[in-house]
């Protein structure tokens, strides 16, 4: 009797440590994150620790497991994966009644790489099946400020190569929240540099810009401090490349549209 009263407590004591630590080394890692070949996970039977494993989930998303051979778990959830390693071993008669917990302990396979102007560009890990973009850019620190407002997702769908453009701007200033495309596993994405314009002559600082949406040419000078004392705000030339590649200059008025790489020239003023 007293056995029992001190094994009881002491089995409880050992599974909710167990349980803790499953917690804990997970706890970064939603319940239904799908295990994905390339992941390493460590996997533990209570009172079995010959069949403590720490492996490699292969390319064909199996793994090799002691008395069982090759267990395919890719694909499943760590849950789902505890199960079918606690049903395997249950019907083979190795094991009474197993109590199975699979530690995932690094992320390899399903990752998503965020290149371009973002501020902390990498591979990241795709933690839940319904991951969107703009959960996998807020990993990577947000877009910079050279970035552009627009996102390219590229990846592959059905076996086809996929790509898409996403107006992040335009998502959150009364978009289609269904823009915010929901990501899988190898995808990239891309952040260019947001379009620039230049501008020099007399103006208090010349330089290049970056070139804001439905942006005038009275916006792009003040960007630019405005005129210097000599300057003049008449007959400013706007440089542009034409569709064949040619350079054609403007004099446009002060509420036009400028357009990407336009070189803005501010005179001096002779009178």
């Amino acid at each position: 009797m007293l056995i029992k009263t001190l094994f009881l407590p002491m089995c409880l004591s050992f599974m909710a440590f167990a349980h803790a630590e499953a917690q804990t080394t997970t706890s970064t890692t939603p319940a239904d994150y799908a295990l994905t070949p390339g992941d390493i996970v460590h996997i533990q039977v209570y009172q079995n620790p010959d069949l403590t494993t720490d492996t490699r989930i292969s390319d064909s998303g199996r793994v090799s497991f002691p008395l069982l051979g090759g267990v395919q778990i890719g694909g499943l959830t760590v849950s789902q994966a505890e199960a079918l390693i606690a049903q395997q071993l249950s019907d083979g008669h190795f094991v009474v009644k197993p109590q199975v917990i699979v530690l995932l302990e690094e992320v390899r396979g399903n990752q998503i790489a965020v290149l371009g102007q973002v501020n902390k560009p990498g591979r990241f890990p795709l933690e839940t099946s319904t991951m969107r973009l703009s959960d996998v850019l807020a990993l990577a620190g947000g877009i910079s400020e050279k970035g552009a407002d627009t996102v390219v997702v590229t990846g592959l769908r059905n076996g086809k190569a996929f790509r898409a453009e996403i107006d992040i701007t335009g998502l959150y200033n009364g978009g289609d929240a269904k823009t915010d495309a929901t990501l899988v596993g190898g995808d990239a994405v891309f952040v260019n540099r947001a379009p620039v314009f230049y501008i020099y002559g007399e103006v208090q600082h010349p330089g290049s810009y970056r070139l804001d949406r439905e942006m005038m040419l009275m916006q792009a000078i003040a960007a630019g401090g405005g005129a210097t004392p000599r300057g003049t705000l008449r007959g400013i030339q706007v440089h542009r490349r034409t569709a064949n590649g040619k350079m054609a200059v403007i004099e446009p008025k002060m509420d036009e549209l400028l357009q990407p790489n336009d070189v803005v020239y501010v005179r001096e003023s002779f009178f």
